[in-house]
């Protein structure tokens, strides 16, 4: 099997054989055209190159550039996009502190009444506890009523506790990503206070 056609059966293939030895022939064995070769009219002169073909770590090479590529594409639009949803949202550095404040208020009222939630639950199941230890000091059994309560209160309570963590982690995001918003705005403000000083005329 031969790299030729028939409408170019008049042109000459320059190639490399083994060992790199130079050869010019009316066709190019398949098994040197993944090395490349040049076309040749009749004169010598060369009409075109077809580049060697590409070994897999050329390719993973090109598909990790490519792939880099994006991923540098897809961080400058999420960047931009940030900056865009910043400068249309506040003004100053104060506003962002206001928008936190405001945000995190309502989340540290919600933790604050599910502590007195828990608090009060605490105090039932102390309530409930001391009865059982009257009644079993005073010989007699406790109600399965009594012990039921005690069970269901301490799973609330266990309850309790998982949303008061979950409100609190999302204190601790929340804060984190106001953090990075005036982190950014600064760097903006930065960027303009430069450009103003660049275009404004030195004395």
């Amino acid at each position: 099997m031969t790299v030729a056609t028939p409408s170019a059966a008049e042109n000459l293939y320059r190639y490399r054989a083994e060992n790199g030895v130079l050869v010019v022939d009316f066709h190019v064995p398949v098994e040197y055209a993944d090395n490349g070769y040049e076309v040749l009219d009749a004169n010598g002169v060369v009409l075109s190159v077809v580049p060697s073909a590409m070994t897999p770590e050329e390719r993973a090479k090109i598909a990790l550039s490519r792939e880099l590529e994006e991923d540098a594409k897809s961080e400058q639009q999420r960047l931009q996009n940030w900056d865009e949803s910043l400068l249309l949202r506040y003004s100053t550095i104060a506003d962002i502190e206001d928008a936190r404040d405001r945000s995190l208020s309502d989340l540290k009222i919600r933790v604050s009444i599910l502590k007195s939630n828990r608090r009060s639950l605490r105090q039932q199941v102390e309530n409930a506890q001391a009865r059982v230890a009257a009644t079993e000091r005073s010989g007699v059994e406790p109600l399965p009523v009594d012990l039921e309560n005690i069970k269901l209160l301490k799973r609330e309570i266990d309850s309790t506790d998982d949303k008061i963590a979950a409100r609190e982690a999302q204190i601790s995001e929340m804060t984190a990503l106001y953090q990075r918003d005036i982190e950014r705005f600064e760097q903006l403000q930065d960027v303009v206070r430069l450009r103003h000083q660049m275009e404004t005329p030195s004395q």
